[in-house]
């Protein structure tokens, strides 16, 4: 068996409620329920005891850097003054020597000129949620009264593409929408001068699967072609103006390097998620399988990080090879796609052994980017 590898990012659930009301949004929406019953917001008693935890953890395992991503819900339903003197804290709990990147999730409609400020004070790095650069892009972010986020979205985009604020500014999130024009998005979305952009693939699996999928015959991969629409904008045009992750973890699972990602690649997965009170979750995605699939039964009141490590959920996300279907095993770009994010194998009745549901989707984009690769070596 594996020998566990420790926790190297904590996604800490600072708020359980968001001042939005996206329809596909995989939190409210999907199978499991869970954030009903919980607090609305962290208490300054279960912040510290994470804090204590994360700092525990650093210690027992020699880690030079942990990463502390503040999440929601909408983090900024908090003040940025909290979230700054719990990342201090954290900061304070780990080891001499140990680096706290830190960083945050927001669809920006709360973000202000002075939070911004609060929050780059700490080092807190700030990472933009959108469906595109455009209004028409984000007509299903909307507020609980059914109002568009779009004009203060865009404000925050701007304020964060102010030179002052540049360091601060982590990049812009965008889940993919195969009914957009991609090479429009993509434009869009570099208009708005993000250092980086990271298109994420709906959360959605084989018994709930995401938009579009099971495709058509005659459009087989209609993800992995929106994909590669982009990705030809990006390689022959403009990929100095901005990183965008997907891409760049793909190649680097090509050429054999380490990725970070939950996309590509066979490594560990070293990431766990501590809900408003307390409760020591699996990732986030995983509500979109079933009720309870993020549990682990762990508290940061009574229980240690490493207790965690043992759970079959994260043992099975740190196994690599072993973990994955058969068809998985023996396929020819095994090493690159990894068997997908694990949320996207799932399929009731027998569980998370499965190849993606984006399978075909994901061999076309590594398929289309070792070609690029390869036309570079020639």
């Amino acid at each position: 068996m594996n020998r566990a590898v420790p926790f190297r990012q904590f996604v800490v659930k600072v708020n359980s409620r968001c001042n939005l009301a996206c329809r596909y949004c995989y939190m409210y929406f999907a199978a499991d329920q869970g954030w009903r019953r919980q607090p609305r917001s962290a208490s300054p008693a279960m912040l510290r005891q994470t804090a204590r935890r994360i700092g525990e953890h650093a210690a027992a395992h020699g880690l030079g850097a942990v990463s502390v991503v503040l999440h929601g819900g909408e983090p900024l339903l908090t003040a940025p003054r909290v979230l700054g003197a719990f990342v201090r804290e954290v900061r304070a709990r780990v080891p001499s020597g140990c680096a706290v990147y830190a960083s945050l999730q927001t669809n920006g409609t709360l973000l202000t000129a002075a939070g911004l400020r609060e929050l780059a004070g700490h080092g807190i790095r700030i990472g933009l949620s959108l469906d595109g650069g455009l209004a028409a892009h984000n007509t299903q972010r909307v507020d609980h009264a059914g109002r568009p986020a779009w004009p203060r979205v865009l404000r925050a985009a701007r304020l964060l593409s102010e030179p002052e604020h540049r360091t601060a500014y982590a990049g812009v999130l965008c889940v993919v929408d195969v009914a957009s024009d991609p090479v429009a998005v993509y434009e869009s979305l570099v208009a708005l001068r993000p250092p980086a952009v990271d298109f994420l693939l709906p959360y959605g699996n084989w018994t709930s699967p995401p938009p579009g999928l099971p495709a058509p015959p005659e459009a087989p991969t209609p993800y992995g072609d929106w994909l590669c629409a982009v990705f030809e904008r990006w390689w022959h045009a403009d990929h100095r103006r901005a990183a965008v992750r997907l891409f760049e973890e793909c190649i680097a699972a090509l050429l054999g390097l380490p990725v970070a990602g939950e996309v590509f690649g066979l490594q560990p997965f070293t990431a766990v998620v501590v809900e408003t009170n307390g409760d020591i979750e699996l990732v986030d995605a995983l509500k979109t399988a079933y009720p309870g699939a993020t549990a682990t039964g762990l508290n940061v009141f009574r229980s240690a990080f490493d207790e965690a490590l043992g759970h079959p959920g994260v043992v099975a996300r740190q196994a690599g090879r072993e973990a994955l279907a058969d068809d998985c095993r023996s396929c020819p770009v095994v090493d690159v796609c990894g068997g997908g994010h694990y949320a996207h194998r799932y399929r009731a009745g027998s569980g998370f052994r499965n190849p993606a549901v984006y399978c075909a989707d994901l061999q076309r984009v590594i398929r289309h980017v070792a070609g690029a690769l390869h036309e570079v070596a020639r």
